[in-house]
């Protein structure tokens, strides 16, 4: 990248700064955390009842929110199979409005009966439960649907809606949060959800929760910036470590890029909360074959970091930048003969 890009990377990074849950750093989630571990288990036979027993001793709104959200990560479970049987008829009526819209109404009877009596559900529950909560305990709650780009589902393009997640509107101001997402994860190969409750998502950086959410109203984006479809599609893929540490892809904004052997890539990462340029490496990965390949890695501003490097063999290949062997940014790379 030329010395003006490099310039102009520098004037544009402060816009993309819209990390929200700073906005509550003076706040401890302690006392929230600990009332939700206290109704740990508790039935969803009366939901006023239980919103009001998990916000009543809170004062502010954003702890009486992350009190419901901490519970319903941590006591929902995200059904594999319901999930891949949605998906399947989903995908199969996609043409036939008729038949889409009787499957529709079939899933969400079925599904909100199993949410009560089973705690499992799939993200339109997760979504439909936060909100149902959240107005109980007076707070202003939305369900935003929209595609959700994973690393094991990254769509190649807009069909039908995949996705749900909330906004919140706290201190009056919206805020982003997938409680789907937060609550654990699918082992695939298993064909089995994990809990592992991860916070990341809970008043999410805009900016990057666009990486891998795109709602269809696009005033749910919430960002400064302009987000179009075509970045949310053809972006790098992101992971849950990579929300954790804020990092996003300046350059290149595309998963798919090119380049000759030999012929020197400079990639710009931004990192809110800073991480140590040591333990960043690179890896090529196709099929069986994995190679790391050195990079040299600069820091130039608190929060902007150049990576550069070079390829020597030609192929085309999975580049993962990874932090302590924890993958951060993954892009597809072709590299040519000189």
């Amino acid at each position: 990248m030329s010395k003006k890009g490099v310039i102009w990377i520098l004037l544009y990074l402060p816009c993309m700064l819209v990390a929200q849950l700073s906005d509550f750093k003076t706040i401890d989630f302690t006392k929230a955390d600990d009332i939700a571990a206290l109704y740990q288990g508790a039935i969803l036979e009366s939901l006023p009842i239980l919103s009001h027993n998990l916000t009543s001793s809170l004062t502010t709104e954003v702890e009486k929110f992350r009190a419901i959200y901490t519970w319903v990560c941590n006591n929902i479970e995200n059904d594999y199979y319901a999930s891949e049987k949605n998906s399947s008829k989903r995908k199969k009526w996609y043409k036939d409005s008729l038949q889409l819209t009787k499957w529709d109404k079939s899933f969400t009877k079925d599904g909100f009966e199993k949410l009560k009596n089973k705690k499992k559900t799939v993200c339109t529950g997760y979504a439909y439960l936060i909100q149902e909560m959240a107005q109980f305990a007076g707070l202003k709650c939305e369900i935003i649907n929209g595609y959700g780009r994973t690393t094991t589902k990254n769509i190649q393009k807009l069909s039908i809606p995949n996705h749900s997640w909330n906004a919140i509107f706290l201190n009056n101001k919206w805020y982003l949060c997938d409680a789907t997402w937060s609550a654990g994860f699918f082992d695939w190969e298993a064909s089995h959800f994990l809990a592992n409750y991860n916070p990341t998502y809970f008043l999410a950086d805009p900016i990057l929760f666009a990486k891998d959410h795109y709602p269809l109203d696009t005033k749910w984006l919430l960002t400064n910036t302009s987000i179009t479809m075509e970045d949310f599609l053809n972006g790098p893929i992101i992971y849950n470590n990579t929300h954790t540490l804020g990092v996003i892809a300046l350059q290149p904004k595309t998963l798919q890029i090119k380049c000759k052997r030999g012929e020197e890539m400079i990639f710009y990462l931004q990192d809110s909360k800073p991480i140590e340029i040591s333990y960043l490496s690179a890896e090529l990965v196709s099929g069986s074959y994995r190679k790391s390949n050195e990079i040299k890695v600069t820091r130039l501003e608190s929060q902007l970091l150049e990576i550069k490097t070079t390829f020597q063999i030609k192929g085309t290949y999975d580049l993962h930048f990874k932090l302590n062997e924890t993958y951060l940014i993954t892009y597809k790379i072709t590299i040519k003969k000189e």
